[in-house]
């Protein structure tokens, strides 16, 4: 069992007596790594929503959760697990935190169900985290860092999992366990089909199933591009809202990270479309039929390892809890810069080549950039395949993607 990054905080706010909302996408490991922490205690109570059973007693009474909590005799700490299946019970968490009555540990999937109800998140009340995939710490691929800000250790030594593995089969905690790559491809094809059964199930969309599973196809190929929404409209056989609608659900049902333009004191025509990168690019291949082999990286290297890295940047922050904006920045000249990170005072732009030797030329719209924000963008930075950090200009470094 993998030692996670965010381990030892919520060992710690499980000690400090404190209640914990964790939210994540399907398998990335949010009840093994809660169960892992309450184990811990000397005794804990669990509500696993995914069992029907359960789910459909507090369904039909949600106040039945504070009637089992006050008869037990001491303050427990409750495990409750996919929340969002049963948005009306965080009434009665909000009564029984604010009663001094129980601690809670919370894990979720989707957000869009409690939106939906107007549920309280419990704002003040509980600290939020967000469990991605392993990590590339969580892996113990960090050879160094060089961006201070993004800066981590390795939690476990390095496993028997490449790299170039991940660039085919993702890194959920389940398909990095898995010994044979036949195993793993099943895995994700499941993935794949389960989520598009569930959310047309819980969404309603049976009418709409064909044009939901076009579009999941159409996105997921061209995951870390900002869609063309008229294009997927006409290609789903559906309208421009609903495709529009069928990107929120992706985004509140935590499949896509959404990255917008760096749009910030523009003095050049910014292009505003946001890009949405699938969470693991696993799940992204299965979903966009990609081959679960090495075509795959000789089809489409440069757009597998600019995913990989922008993933990994948002995981990276997201275990820091750094507030943090991941951006990118286009001009409608066409110079680009693949990620910027905004740190409020300061940015960093970063773009990511899939090579491992870059020259000056090839850095036009990192160098611009640099220009363009010259009073916060103090040093600009290049990920690479490369193995050796390099100096490229006085502004700009090229590093190892594991030297990130």
């Amino acid at each position: 069992m993998y030692i996670r990054a965010l381990e030892k905080e919520i060992g710690r706010l499980i000690e400090n007596e404190q209640s914990a909302l964790v939210f994540g996408p399907r398998q990335v490991g949010k009840t093994t790594l809660i169960k892992k922490c309450l184990s811990k205690l000397d005794h804990y109570t669990e509500y696993l929503l995914q069992n029907p059973e359960i789910r459909m007693e507090f369904e039909k009474d949600p106040s039945l959760l504070i009637r089992q909590i006050e008869a037990l005799k001491e303050k427990p700490f409750v495990f409750i697990d996919e929340a969002q299946k049963v948005p009306d019970l965080f009434d009665a968490v909000q009564y029984l935190i604010d009663e001094k009555k129980a601690n809670f540990i919370i894990t979720g999937s989707s957000a869009r169900k409690l939106r939906r109800k107007g549920t309280n998140l419990l704002p003040g009340r509980v600290k939020s985290y967000s469990l991605s995939p392993l990590s590339w710490n969580e892996m113990g691929w960090i050879k160094g860092n060089y961006i201070p800000q993004l800066k981590m250790e390795n939690v476990n030594k390095k496993i028997e999992y490449t790299f170039e593995k991940s660039l085919i089969f993702g890194s959920l905690p389940g398909i990095v366990a898995q010994a044979e790559d036949q195993d793993r491809e099943s895995f994700l094809k499941a993935y794949a089909h389960i989520y598009l059964e569930e959310e047309i199930r819980a969404e309603a969309l049976s009418r709409k199933i064909g044009a939901f599973s076009r579009f999941l196809e159409l996105a997921a190929s061209e995951s870390g591009t900002s869609p063309n929404l008229t294009k997927l409209s006409m290609e789903s056989g559906v309208s421009v809202p609903a495709v529009k609608e069928f990107f929120r659900l992706l985004e509140d049902t935590l499949i896509v990270e959404r990255v917008d333009p760096y749009l910030k004191n523009a003095r050049k025509r910014i292009l505003s479309t946001p890009r949405y990168y699938f969470f693991d690019l696993g799940v992204r291949n299965a979903l966009a039929n990609m081959p679960f082999n090495n075509d795959l990286i000789n089809l489409q290297k440069g757009i597998l390892f600019e995913h990989a890295v922008v993933l990994e940047i948002i995981r990276r922050i997201k275990i820091l809890g750094e507030n943090y904006k991941v951006c990118f920045w286009r001009t409608s000249g066409g110079a680009e810069v693949d990620c910027v990170i905004d740190c409020g005072q300061q940015v960093i732009p970063i773009e990511i080549k899939a090579s491992k030797k870059v020259y000056l030329p090839e850095l036009k719209g990192l160098n611009n950039f640099i220009e363009e924000y010259h009073k916060i963008a103090k040093q600009g930075y290049v990920i690479t395949l490369g193995d050796k950090v390099e100096k490229i200009t006085d502004k700009i470094i090229a590093i190892p993607w594991n030297y990130l």
